[in-house]
């Protein structure tokens, strides 16, 4: 699905100017020795060494969990998935009104699941008689394909968490210390960073591994809000029960 995978791209985007946004030297935070002594998480390093840590100790995750929502020239796009280093992956992606996608990913093998209103825009300009009997055989059901088919790899960009954490390059960035915050109730560390128009705001761990918790952008023609979470956890993907399956080799009738 061509959304979904550049809805990947611009998550990836995002990642790249946060990682390699070339005004930073680490000025930005540069202390003043007559300045009282910072105090609050990560007190002794300057908002770019905040944030390239992040990066850093996100990029050894060996799994974790993605939920992006962007504001597309398309319309509203949802994206939710957890993926591992090994290539097990569970997902699902939703398009504004047009309906829900879910994918599971396990060895080789993907399976890919729309409902009823997914599947009638993706056949936007078919024959009426094509789309209801479409709808007809695989709404709600399954649908097996190999990862390496070409119909398949669009729609599992989020699955390849290599690709993934490949933006996740620690170098000096322009970003700024901003205040303390939480994410899903954990105690963070806000960062805000410009780039032109947008203004990215990124929210780092303040306990435990600084893992990057939550990246937003502002002001530009897609703005995008990205969760990262369950770090390190296993990801369970199954597949579904044979009946739930569609044999799309059989001839329907």
């Amino acid at each position: 699905m061509r959304l979904l995978a550049r809805t990947a791209v611009n998550t990836l985007c995002t990642l790249s100017v946060l990682s390699l946004a070339a005004c930073g030297t680490g000025a930005a935070d540069s202390a003043d020795p007559a300045a009282p002594k910072a105090t609050g998480p990560f007190a002794d390093l300057s908002g770019p060494e905040v944030t390239n840590k992040a990066l850093s100790t996100t990029k050894k995750a060996k799994s974790l969990r993605i939920s992006v929502d962007i504001r597309s020239t398309d319309g509203p796009v949802k994206a939710d998935f957890a993926t591992s280093r090994t290539g097990e992956c569970i997902g699902t992606m939703s398009i504004g009104p047009a309906g829900t996608m879910e994918i599971i990913k396990t060895g080789d093998t993907v399976y890919t699941k729309f409902d009823e209103a997914m599947l009638r825009e993706q056949s936007k300009g078919e024959p009426k008689a094509d789309v209801d009997a479409a709808v007809k055989l695989l709404a709600g059901r399954w649908m097996e394909s190999k990862a390496t088919d070409a119909d398949t790899k669009d729609s599992i960009e989020f699955c390849d968490l290599d690709g993934i954490l490949k933006g996740f390059e620690a170098n000096d960035t322009a970003a700024r210390k901003a205040g303390e915050a939480t994410v899903a109730g954990k105690p963070a560390l806000r960062l805000t960073e410009k780039d032109g128009k947008e203004t990215y705001t990124v929210l780092v761990a303040a306990e435990g591994a600084p893992y990057l918790l939550r990246v937003t952008s502002k002001g530009g023609e897609e703005p995008m809000t990205m969760n990262l979470s369950a770090f390190d956890e296993p990801v369970v993907a199954k597949k579904p029960a044979a009946k739930d399956i569609v044999d799309l080799d059989r001839p329907a009738g």
